[in-house]
C-alpha cells in the first residue's frame, strides 16, 4: 500500500521499518494541507500529527485514502463526515503522555506561582532584585480539575503531592475514582466558584468549544489562575483577555491558543482576513494574550517528552498494520 507519513522527524523512521519493507512508505516534514495534498493522490493511507488539517478539500484530492492513522488523542482537524460518507476509517492514539502532560501543568502552575520566567530574566540580566516577585503557596489551595480521564487524573495525583485539595467536574462522574484518589466531583459552577486554580482536561468537540466563556470567568474567585493544556477552543479567548486584563484572572498557564497554527506566521494573519478562514476576532485576541506580562504560553510542546513520542509512534505503527490485517483497531470513525 501507498503510505504517506506527514510532520515526521528523521528518526522516526525507524519505527516504521517492518511498514518499508513491505509497503511504499513515504516521509514529509511538512503538514498535510490544502495546497499540498494533490502532490499525494495515490496515498491509502495517511498519518498526521496536530498541525495537518484534514478537512474536506483536502480530503477530495486523495481519492486512494482508505485510512487515517492520527498521531493525536484528538480528531477535530479530521472532517470525519466526509471520511464516514467516502468510506475512510480513521483511528487515534487514544491515551499517550498522561503523566507527561500533567507534569507539565505543574510546570505552568510553579511558573505562575513563583514568577519564574520573570525571576530567571531578572538575573540573567544581573538583577538580583526579589522587588514583585512574591508569589503564593500551592500547600492548601484548591484546585479545580475540569476532566478526570488519563491526564486528569495524573495531576490529581500530583496536586496531593503538594497537599492541595482537589475538586473535580465531569460528565461522567466516577465515585470509585474519586474516593481511590482522594477528591470530590462538584458541578461546573461549584467547581470554578471555589477554585484557586483550574485546569483544563477536555477533548475538543460542539460540546466543550467555549466551556469557559464570559459567564463562567465570572463566577471564578478574583484573582484565580487558569491553565489549559487540553485545546484552544475550549476557552473563549475574547473572554479570557477580557478578565485578565480586569484583574478577574490574575493569570493564565496555557500551552493551546484558538488558531495556534495560523499565527505562527505574522503573516497569516493579514492573509486571513481576506480568505476569512479563521475568526479575526480570535485572532487578535491570541495575539493580545502572546503579549500580556501574566500569561504564560508555551507552543504546544505539554506532550513533547522522548517517552510520549515513542508511546504515540508504536500506536500509530501498530494501528496502521491492524488497518491493513483487516482489523483495524482505536477507530473514531
Amino acid at each position: 500500500m501507498k503510505i504517506a507519513i506527514f510532520e515526521a522527524e528523521n528518526w522516526e523512521q525507524d519505527l516504521y521499518k517492518l511498514l518499508k519493507s513491505t509497503h511504499d512508505v513515504l516521509f514529509r516534514e511538512e503538514a498535510l494541507n490544502e495546497s499540498n495534498a494533490g502532490q499525494y493522490a495515490d496515498a491509502e493511507i495517511v498519518s498526521t500529527f496536530i498541525y495537518s488539517e484534514l478537512g474536506e478539500e483536502v480530503l477530495k484530492q486523495i481519492p486512494s485514502l482508505k485510512f487515517i492513522a492520527t498521531r493525536s488523542t484528538g480528531f477535530d482537524h479530521i472532517a470525519l463526515p466526509y471520511c464516514r460518507a467516502h468510506g475512510i476509517r480513521v483511528s487515534n492514539v487514544p491515551a499517550y503522555g498522561s503523566c507527561t502532560v500533567a507534569e507539565h501543568v505543574f510546570g505552568l502552575i510553579l511558573t505562575v506561582s513563583h514568577h519564574l520566567t520573570e525571576a530567571i530574566d531578572r538575573t540573567r540580566k544581573g538583577d538580583f532584585s526579589i522587588k514583585g516577585l512574591k508569589g503564593f503557596d500551592l500547600y492548601g489551595k484548591t484546585l479545580g480539575v475540569i476532566g478526570t480521564g488519563h491526564i486528569g487524573q495524573c495531576v490529581i495525583r500530583i496536586a496531593k503531592g503538594f497537599a492541595m485539595e482537589v475538586i473535580a467536574f465531569d460528565a461522567r462522574p466516577d465515585e470509585n475514582l474519586s474516593r481511590s484518589l482522594g477528591f470530590t466531583y462538584l458541578s461546573l459552577d461549584d467547581l470554578l466558584r471555589a477554585s484557586d486554580i483550574i485546569t483544563l482536561h477536555v477533548p475538543s468537540n460542539e460540546k466543550t468549544k467555549n466551556l469557559v466563556s464570559h459567564e463562567q470567568l465570572r463566577l471564578m474567585k478574583d484573582g484565580a489562575v487558569i491553565i489549559n493544556t487540553s485545546r484552544g477552543p475550549i476557552v473563549n479567548v475574547q473572554a479570557l483577555v477580557e478578565a485578565l486584563s480586569t484583574g478577574k484572572i490574575s493569570a493564565a498557564g496555557l500551552d493551546v491558543l484558538s488558531d495556534e497554527p495560523v499565527i505562527r506566521e505574522e503573516a497569516e494573519l493579514v492573509r486571513t482576513i481576506f480568505q476569512r478562514d479563521h475568526d479575526l476576532q480570535t485572532l487578535l485576541a491570541d495575539h493580545v494574550l502572546l503579549r500580556m506580562r501574566n500569561v504564560y504560553i508555551t507552543p504546544h510542546s505539554a506532550f513533547y517528552t522522548q517517552e510520549a513520542l515513542l508511546d504515540i509512534l508504536n500506536t500509530t505503527v501498530e494501528n496502521i498494520h491492524a488497518f491493513i490485517r483487516g482489523m483495524p483497531g482505536n477507530l473514531v470513525q
